[in-house]
């Protein structure tokens, strides 16, 4: 018989190539990860993995048994919570994945509304940017991801497009790109500017998907940027532009949780925002608790 834990063991080893870095992932020890293998192949009744010197790769089989892994997990999930919930246990565990700034913003008020309403369900937090967040809801590493596309300007990231085609979307809010410019910017003391007016700056860029996003903004301006410094971390960008290094253009939600020191804010034109949504899977949304947290994330972004 296949067990859902053999599965997991797999699906790590597969992930990262070795029973080693599988046992570090998992928190176990190499051993028991051996082990579990070797189960998990006497109940395939095929050989899953060759070894070739240092290397691993999947058989067949085991490719076949890793495709399927992810759904069965999540559908385990779903049915144990499912469970839990018609027995009256009145308890539930949602794990929830967030980009940075969201996990400083909406998440916060999201989590103490669910704790004072829900003091039985368990919530944790664990941090990613999309696409990977979505990979770990699909690889039923979480019950939910909350997200970010850029819709007003297709092309921007092609695979961004249609990567929601097949989960529940929860809108959350919709959140506005702002400038930053060094406080003695020629530009500091306006409300107002164009994306054209900043084509000759150097540019303080943020993640991926966001500096795929920013190179298509401003390509449709005219202009191609000249991005000197490339970071995932906010505080970060808004630091080199603080010191004088450059310009940025942020979600307000990033400017939500820090001071931006030495720097100044101004609306850009043409106005371009993000959506963020709260994402599952079309069998966890009828999970409670499931169903409660994406309520939670939803209110926070009304509040």
């Amino acid at each position: 018989m296949i067990e859902a834990r053999h599965l997991r063991v797999l699906r790590a080893v597969a992930r990262t190539g070795s029973f080693s870095a599988a046992a570090r992932e998992l928190g176990c020890t190499q051993p028991a990860v051996s082990q579990q293998m070797k189960a998990l192949e006497q109940s395939a009744g095929t050989p899953l993995i060759i070894r070739a010197g240092r290397e691993m790769r999947l058989t067949e089989a085991g490719q076949a048994l890793v495709r399927h892994a992810a759904g069965i997990l999540a559908g385990l999930t779903a049915a144990e919570e499912e469970v839990a919930a018609i027995a009256g246990l009145r308890a539930g565990r949602v794990r929830l994945v967030s980009f940075p700034s969201g996990s400083s913003t909406l998440v916060p008020t999201a989590l103490a509304a669910m704790r004072a309403a829900h003091p039985g369900t368990a919530v944790s937090l664990d941090e990613a940017e999309p696409p990977r967040s979505i990979e770990m809801l699909r690889g039923g590493d979480c019950e939910i991801a909350l997200a970010f596309r850029y819709p007003e300007v297709p092309g921007a990231d092609p695979a961004a497009e249609s990567e929601w085609d097949d989960l529940v979307v929860r809108p959350v809010l919709s959140d506005r790109l702002v400038g930053l410019v060094p406080e003695e910017h020629r530009l500091a003391d306006e409300e107002r500017a164009g994306f054209a007016e900043l084509a000759k700056e150097p540019w303080i860029a943020g993640c991926p998907r966001c500096r795929r996003h920013l190179v298509t903004v401003c390509e449709r301006a005219g202009f191609t940027p000249r991005i000197d410094f490339a970071t995932d971390d906010y505080p970060a960008v808004i630091g080199l532009v603080g010191a004088g290094l450059g310009v940025a253009a942020l979600p307000e939600l990033a400017l939500a949780s820090v001071r931006p020191k030495g720097a100044r804010t101004i609306q850009l034109e043409p106005v371009v925002q993000r959506e963020i949504v709260a994402l599952t899977l079309p069998d966890l949304a009828q999970v409670p608790a499931v169903a409660a947290m994406l309520d939670q994330l939803a209110a926070a972004g009304r509040r």
